[in-house]
């Protein structure tokens, strides 16, 4: 693609499991992606070790939905390799603008230090990026999200690629024929990302 992609057809892409990526930051191009095999998560069931758990009984962390969007995004791409350049950034900050993306920060105080965003349609929620300035705070931001789609209505939790972390965290890979016919599924499934508030910390892990 060379600047001919727009909101409406990223989301139609993504209907069909295709999504868009940058080589870097520095790289205006943007390029079609669809994976052999795919990384998805458990909706409501992502592992909690016994460590965390206690860190979040003992936390004052709070956390909230589409409050700093745009931060969110920009902590995403602030590390020394990105696939989020400045097309892409537009177009992700569209389709929240269009109710088609949301985001969760989590904050220590008035502090932003961590957060995950993604895009939705139907009952599947596309995670694109999370960021973290504390330790465990990412940790924090897919559980909060966990039990926030399971809450809502979602059904598929999209990772797009897998890796050892996301497995760690209870993360499966399944081939792409198998994806595609889970997210055929979840996109004919009502949800709505902003139908309940987030718990505090505490109340994640009881």
């Amino acid at each position: 693609m060379s600047g001919g992609l727009t909101a409406r057809n990223m989301l139609a892409a993504y209907a069909q499991g295709v999504f868009p990526m940058a080589q870097s930051a520095t790289d205006p191009e943007l390029y079609w992606f669809e994976p052999g095999l795919r990384g998805i998560l458990p909706v409501g069931g992502v592992h909690v070790s016994g460590s965390m758990r206690r860190f979040l009984r003992h936390c004052d962390w709070q956390a909230s939905i589409d409050r700093d969007f745009s931060g969110v995004v920009a902590g995403c791409a602030d590390r020394a390799e990105t696939w989020i350049n400045p097309p892409l950034f537009a177009l992700y900050q569209e389709l929240f603008d269009n109710g088609h993306a949301h985001s969760v920060e989590v904050y220590d105080g008035a502090e932003l230090i961590g957060g995950m965003f993604g895009l939705v349609l139907g009952g599947a929620f596309f995670a694109e990026s999370m960021f973290s300035r504390r330790s465990n705070a990412s940790k924090a931001a897919m559980i909060w999200v966990s039990g926030h789609l399971a809450r809502c209505g979602f059904t598929l939790w999209d990772t797009q690629y897998p890796n050892p972390h996301l497995a760690s965290m209870g993360g499966l890979t399944i081939p792409r024929m198998e994806y595609r016919r889970r997210l055929a599924a979840a996109l004919r499934q009502p949800a709505d990302f902003l139908a309940h508030p987030l718990p505090a910390a505490r109340a994640l892990v009881g």
